[in-house]
């Protein structure tokens, strides 16, 4: 009776914690957009790329010193490949979100980042050569669903342009990502100093867009410009940053890439919990207009069948079969 408790233990505090995980990046969507409305009342003809880009190299930067800080050993190569692939990925993977919002909607945009959740399950079943379980099939096309009634997806009007190539671009970057985790001569690389080099690398990614993108050495400033600018940049780059990576860094390799993807699928939903009262904080802290948003049927419904997605994953149900991770270490 002891033996199925020490191997369902490790499981149930991955997935506690890569849920923490997707709340802290749910928090993240709000608070970048109440900084976004900060920043342009602040000064109306900054560009929004210097916003995205220069956020983004202040939170990981901040993570990497925040992180390094603890005192890490040297790194071994494998911890550095590791770290800087997926540095490689994530900050390629931003880029391309960033860019394609601005040339499609924001509810395409949700749903097809999150293209991930079917991509992962295909890449694994071509890495072991064999179909994915009935259940990951089963929670990966729920999910789906779920997350296209969320965003509003309307496919009568989709069109494979330059926003939604971008778009599944940076989902397939996502996925290499979580990939990266999986992999099996990872195993002993060390979290912190992987998460080090992951976020150094993704600061130094992005720097050049940032400088790119800055007007002049006063758009630099501006993200230190008032109190309530280095707050909102505080909740970015530490709870959202910082806390979020490490934990999925930690964590997800515990469970195979395709279930730690369905989990991932929980973002947009902690994202619109979040957005029913966070934007009148939010709002009234940094003083923009930026009101609740209100709850719906998409928000219940595609809500719902995250959940339910989420719950499915934990069921046992079907013929045992060898896990992913089991049959990477069989072959």
């Amino acid at each position: 009776m002891l033996e199925p408790a020490r191997i369902r233990s490790p499981r149930l505090r991955a997935l506690l914690a890569l849920s923490c995980t997707c709340a802290l990046w749910g928090l993240s969507f709000s608070t970048m957009k109440a900084l976004g409305l900060h920043l342009s009342n602040l000064d109306p003809k900054v560009s929004t790329w210097f916003v995205a880009a220069a956020t983004l190299v202040v939170r990981f930067a901040a993570s990497a010193l925040l992180v390094g800080l603890r005192g890490l050993p040297r790194p071994t190569r494998a911890e550095l490949q590791q770290g800087l692939w997926m540095g490689l990925f994530t900050g390629a993977g931003m880029l391309f979100q960033m860019d394609a919002l601005s040339f499609t909607s924001a509810s395409t945009s949700a749903f097809l980042t999150q293209g991930y959740v079917v991509i992962l399950p295909i890449f694994s079943a071509l890495a072991a050569r064999r179909w994915p379980s009935l259940k990951i099939v089963i929670c990966a096309l729920t999910i789906a669903a779920g997350l296209g009634t969320l965003s509003g997806f309307d496919w009568v009007r989709l069109r494979l342009g330059r926003g939604e190539t971008e778009t599944l671009l940076a989902a397939l970057c996502f996925a290499f990502q979580i990939l990266l985790l999986d992999r099996r001569a990872f195993r002993g690389n060390r979290t912190g100093v992987v998460s080090v080099s992951m976020f150094a690398c993704i600061a130094l990614l992005l720097l050049p867009v940032a400088i790119w993108s800055a007007r002049s050495s006063a758009d630099m400033k501006l993200l230190a410009a008032t109190p309530i600018a280095v707050a909102l940049l505080f909740l970015l780059s530490v709870p959202s940053t910082t806390i979020a990576f490490s934990l999925m860094n930690r964590y997800q390799p515990e469970l195979s890439a395709s279930e730690a993807g369905i989990i991932y699928g929980a973002e947009p939903v902690f994202a619109s919990i979040l957005a029913l009262f966070l934007p009148g904080i939010l709002q009234a802290f940094a003083h923009v207009d930026y009101p609740n948003e209100v709850l719906g049927s998409r928000l219940l419904v595609g809500g719902g069948l995250v959940v339910i997605a989420n719950v499915l994953l934990q069921l046992p149900f079907g013929a045992r079969r060898p896990s992913e991770q089991e049959a990477r270490e069989l072959n």
